[in-house]
């Protein structure tokens, strides 16, 4: 009698990576966009490379660049209500 061949575990899944570059949403540039994040000082900088839009928040330990586009949204919505 033979052993039984033991199955080959799963391949590992990639996780998905998020964006870093963004749209801007005021001069419509695509991957104009760039977010720094200092979680020293707790802020997060985005700037358009296109036009002279900035922005500045608030950061926790947990928040990506994207969360701080998605805040950038946001305030624009709010602001043009």
């Amino acid at each position: 009698m033979g052993k039984r061949k033991s199955s080959k575990p799963p391949p590992k899944k990639q996780a998905q990576k998020l964006d870093t570059m963004f749209n801007c949403p005021f001069c419509n540039s695509s991957k104009s966009v760039s977010c720094n994040i200092d979680h020293d000082k707790e802020m997060a900088n985005m700037h358009c490379s296109q036009c002279p839009m900035k922005f500045e928040c608030r950061i926790t330990h947990l928040t990506e660049p994207i969360d701080v586009y998605h805040n950038w949204l946001d305030k624009c919505e709010e602001a043009n209500a």
